[in-house]
């Protein structure tokens, strides 16, 4: 089963530049895929400079999906758009006043990689913050979601009208040239021993899940094909965390995302539909804004699954709740709503 790899890098065009992210491609290109992947063969996607949002998830979605190891690694800026105080990964585009529209919501990436088994995902990063991100960070993590390997650095503005080298990443690809690659926290080592001239700023260092992870477990029956298995495991957690701390709470509201995906995973596009339609009415009647990652991420996921619907009286059930919800949480699609009510239209005409 060969492994994925993705490379990434981006940094906006003029002055909001902070690092010369593309800069390491052509270091990290010449490294042969079996080695950037640690595996024996390996497919490799390179993306340099992208300028949507939209096109970078498209890739990130295709590699996520991979059931094989993947690896991936990132080098670029962080910055956070100005409604929501939320970082993101800087594109071609991006300017502080369309960090919303241009560049990557760093969520993004962490909600397309963890439907992925536990311990099947790595992240190699080399990331610069402006001033305002850097002192987010001081105060809230860099979230990469639960069971996947992270190694990095996130460092400190430059100084004024300076534009950094990846340092980090340069030198995890020099090393990599070698031919060998040593597991990742000796290869992260090695990489901070290289660049010990500098301040590293916030050095990154997750080993992966914890051995007694439930969704390892769940994951483990999903890879079985036991689906029903996969549903009842999640479904005593959801029961758990309900128990413990209320029905809207957020880890019963965690469960419940979970079992959405399980529908998914088990071809059943309905339930995993009216699963996300009722994570995010509930999201919002907690009092969750309407463009809150959580909330978006739920109707979008609700839509998705609606799109997969082939019977009719489901699609026209489901679409009147959609077309609510769309109302509400309009998401960052353009035509979204619209999309919703031409679809429920030609069912209406169907009969």
């Amino acid at each position: 089963m060969p492994a994925t790899v993705l490379l990434l890098a981006a940094s906006p065009v003029g002055r909001g530049c902070l690092v010369d992210a593309a800069s390491v491609l052509p270091v990290l290109a010449a490294v042969e895929p079996a080695v950037l992947s640690g595996a024996d063969t390996a497919n490799v996607v390179e993306l340099a400079d992208p300028l949507e949002p939209q096109a970078v998830l498209t890739r990130l979605r295709a590699a996520a999906a991979a059931s094989g190891p993947l690896t991936v690694f990132v080098t670029g800026q962080l910055q956070l758009d100005r409604k929501q105080r939320l970082p993101h990964l800087a594109l071609a585009r991006t300017t502080p006043a369309t960090v919303r529209y241009t560049a990557l919501p760093w969520h993004w990436l962490r909600e397309e990689l963890r439907l992925r088994p536990p311990g099947a995902t790595s992240l190699v990063l080399d990331l610069h913050a402006d001033a305002e991100t850097w002192q987010w960070l001081r105060a809230n993590p860099l979230d990469v979601g639960r069971g996947n390997a992270v190694y990095g650095r996130v460092a400190p503005p430059p100084g004024r009208r300076a534009v950094a080298s990846p340092t980090y990443m340069k030198a995890v690809a020099t090393i990599l040239r070698s031919g060998r690659r040593p597991p990742l926290e000796e290869l992260h080592q090695q990489a901070l021993l290289r660049i010990a001239d500098e301040a590293p700023g916030l050095v990154l260092a997750a080993h992966g899940p914890a051995q007694d992870d439930p969704h390892a477990a769940i994951s483990a029956a999903v890879q079985a094909g036991r689906h029903a298995d996969a549903e009842a495991l999640a479904a005593h957690h959801e029961q758990a965390a309900v128990r413990a701390h209320g029905p809207g709470s957020d880890p019963a509201l965690h469960w419940s995302e979970v079992r959405a995906d399980l529908a998914m995973l088990a071809g059943d596009p309905a339930r995993s539909c009216r699963t996300w339609l009722s994570i995010a009415a509930a999201r919002l009647a907690a009092g969750q804004p309407a463009d809150a990652p959580a909330v978006e991420a739920a109707v979008d996921r609700a839509h998705h699954q609606w799109g997969q619907l082939h019977e009719p009286a489901d699609a026209r059930e489901l679409g009147a709740h959609l077309a609510d919800l769309r109302y509400r949480v309009p998401g960052r699609r353009e035509g979204a709503l619209d999309h919703v009510r031409r679809q429920l239209s030609q069912l209406q005409t169907q009969g």
